[in-house]
Formats: C-alpha cells, structure tokens, sequence
C-alpha cells in the first residue's frame, strides 16, 4: 500500500434528502504492485453499482466536447480519410459526444454504454448505444469488426480487465486502430492530483504499465501523445504487434517515465507524502477563510471532487454548496460531505470564493467568469495543472 486515502462513498453516487448518512463506504487504498509497476486499488465496488446508472456526462463541458472534435477529426485525416465506409466503437461511450463527431465525418457509430440513463439520452439523440458492459463475450455477439475501437477515461476504470482487452483484438480490423485515452499517472504524481484516485478507477497507467498489458494479448502502442484535458491524458493508438512501426514519441514518453523515476516505488511514496501535505493545506485555507467571515462555494460537482472533500473531511461547514452545470445533480447532495449541490442559475449572489472542484478545466472556468473575477470574487485552485511539481 502507498497511499491511504480512507473509508470514502462510491464519489459517483450523489444522494436525495432522504439518502444522506445512509451511504455505504468502502477502503480507498492505492497499492502499487512490485511485479509489473501498475498502481491500482484493493478494493472493488461491484461495477454493476458503480456503473449501472449514474449522473456523469460527456456533454456537459465545452473543452471535453473540444477534445472529443479533436480527436475525431485527428484519427480520420491520419487513418480513414479514404474509407468507404468506415466504422467506429466507442466503449464506454456515455451520453455519445464522441460518436456524434465521428458521425459527422460519415462513420458508421456504435456505442456501448452501461448506464442506463445514459444510453437512452444518447439513442434519443441518434447515437445507436447498446445499454451493457463491454466483455468478450459482448464483442462475439457483434458479429462484425470495426475501423477504430475508441475507450475514452474507460480502461482504468475495467473490472474485467483482460476480458474487455481479448474483446477489443477480437473486434479490431487487421489494420485498425484502437484508441485508448487515459489519465496519465505521471502527470498525477507531477500535479498533485490525488482526487483523481476513486473507487471507479481500479487502475492507474503509464505508459510503460499499459504497454505491458497490451503485450499480453497480442497489441502494442506504435504511437502516443499528451493532451491537456482532465490535468495530462495520454492519446495511445494501439494496433496488432507489428502491424505499424513504433513512433518516436511513444520511445520519448517512456524514456522520460524512466528518467523521471515514474514507475517506482520511490516515486509513489513521494506522491503520498505530499498528497498528506495538501490536505493540511488546503484545511488551514478554508479555515481562515471561515474565520475571516468569507463565504465559500464549490465550483463544479465532479466525481473526483468528492474524493477531496471526505479525504479533507470539508463539510458544509466550510463550503456552503457545490455549483453545477448538469442537470442530473440538481437537488442532491454529494456523498460523504453532504454539501448540497446547486445550478449555476441559481446562485444569485456569488461567494467571496470559488473552490474550484473543477481544476481541469480552469482556462474554461476562468474565461467563463472573467465578470465576477473583475467584481473581486476569487477563484482558489486547490489542484493546478499550470503549476507541475515534479
């Protein structure tokens, strides 16, 4: 074990009136495994819990519907361009942000997606989704194989790991791509950013890491970039070993995950050392600003949010309300601190201060509310990705 971040909720579990203080908890431990680097969890809340429904969704920021463009349009000019027709699957595919941007370009789309409500906003919306979880036994049933398999912040989050990644090969064409974005633990460590360890990420990848568990079944990264969104993500196109030359970028990042030291223990305990120095941080902040008679709020309602404010143990207390742009969450309550959530519609007099829960998009959050910041009303970044401590 290298970090201990306490009995938490499952984050992604908002809750009614009638559901506060009655939410189960579970250990939140981050382990790191001496055989092959790869951080992860030891305890699993049963996916059928954690995603059979939830409230989480793809549209609802502009910068991650950006990214998805992005992407979409990227993969198109360097692989299909010339296809006809071409297809696309998208795992873990939500509410079909990704998939509408494929669809534009004239794919044929497929999403698999377990949560109910999900799913339906995105067949509502045109997106052919199948509500189920994403195995081995699902990709036989598909009877077809596809250009481009896509699994966008999914493939940390699988219980059935090796399950999901045979489905993959099976289902990937002999010259097709598979698209894996993921959180990148290197820069997690870099940024501080421990709220993104919850319940629903059982793993946590480097590239070195991920690249062992393709080896085993028949795939390889042959190239890799970094990408801003959600702190530092990695963009790994994967293809069948062999198939493509490895770039130069793959060898790049994982000579820096060497240099940096990324994947040892040494640096695992680092990070816990300074994650246990934040919360002491960020505790004594609060409570001045409490002391000084400042009005704090939320900004944002995340899931990774709520990793923070139980590990803090901020309450409302301290933080009045969570403001929130998805309309999912309104009227709940957000596990472990019972700080209400709030529309953004609806707070009609700011705070004197933003914490913003939402750090990952902060040029978003910032350019949005260049009004209030001239008005005086600061917004404070317990985590930010501008400022990378190495």
């Amino acid at each position: 074990m290298v970090l201990d971040l306490g009995m938490q909720p499952w984050c992604n579990h908002f809750l009614t009136a009638e559901e506060v203080g009655r939410e189960p908890i579970y250990p939140l431990r981050l382990f790191y495994c001496l055989d092959c680097s790869t951080s992860q969890l030891d305890h699993t809340v049963p996916k059928e819990t954690m995603f059979g429904d939830h409230t989480y969704l793809s549209g609802t920021t502009r910068s991650l519907g950006e990214h998805f463009r992005e992407v979409a349009e990227s993969l198109d000019r360097d692989f299909a361009k010339n296809k006809s027709p071409k297809c696309v699957l998208d795992i873990g595919s939500n509410d079909g942000t990704q998939l509408r941007h494929f669809q534009n370009l004239g794919y044929e789309v497929l999403g698999v997606e377990s949560s109910k409500t999900t799913a339906a906003i995105a067949n509502r919306s045109g997106i052919p989704t199948l509500n189920a979880f994403f195995n081995l036994d699902l990709a036989g049933s598909l009877g077809r194989e596809f250009d481009i398999i896509n699994a966008s912040g999914v493939f940390f989050h699988l219980e059935e790991l090796h399950s999901v990644t045979e489905g993959i090969r099976h289902l990937l064409k002999k010259d097709g791509i598979f698209v894996v974005q993921f959180l990148y633990m290197k820069r997690i460590m870099e940024n501080g950013a421990f709220d993104q360890i919850y319940h629903e990420h059982l793993l946590y990848y480097n590239m070195a890491t991920l690249s062992r568990l393709l080896e085993r079944h028949g795939l390889e990264i042959f190239d890799a970039r970094l990408a801003p969104i959600h702190g530092g993500s990695i963009i790994a196109h994967v293809g069948f070993r062999g198939a493509r030359p490895p770039s130069s970028r793959v060898a790049r990042l994982l000579g820096e995950e060497k240099a940096a030291g990324s994947n040892t223990i040494g640096a695992y305990h680092a990070f816990a050392e300074r994650t246990r120095h934040m919360r002491g941080e960020n505790l004594a902040y609060l409570e001045k600003a409490n002391a000084e008679g400042k009005g704090v709020m939320g900004m944002g309602a995340p899931v990774k949010g709520n990793t923070m404010l139980n590990y803090f143990g901020v309450g409302p207390g301290l933080i009045r309300c969570l403001v929130e742009k998805n309309p999912l969450r309104k009227g709940l309550f957000a596990p472990g601190s019972h700080i209400p959530v709030v529309m953004e519609e609806e707070v009609t007099t700011p705070p004197d201060i933003y914490f913003v829960l939402a750090w990952n998009f902060k040029r978003e959050i910032l350019q949005n509310n260049q009004d209030l910041i001239g008005r005086g009303v600061e917004f404070y970044f317990p985590v930010d990705p501008d400022r990378v401590h190495p």
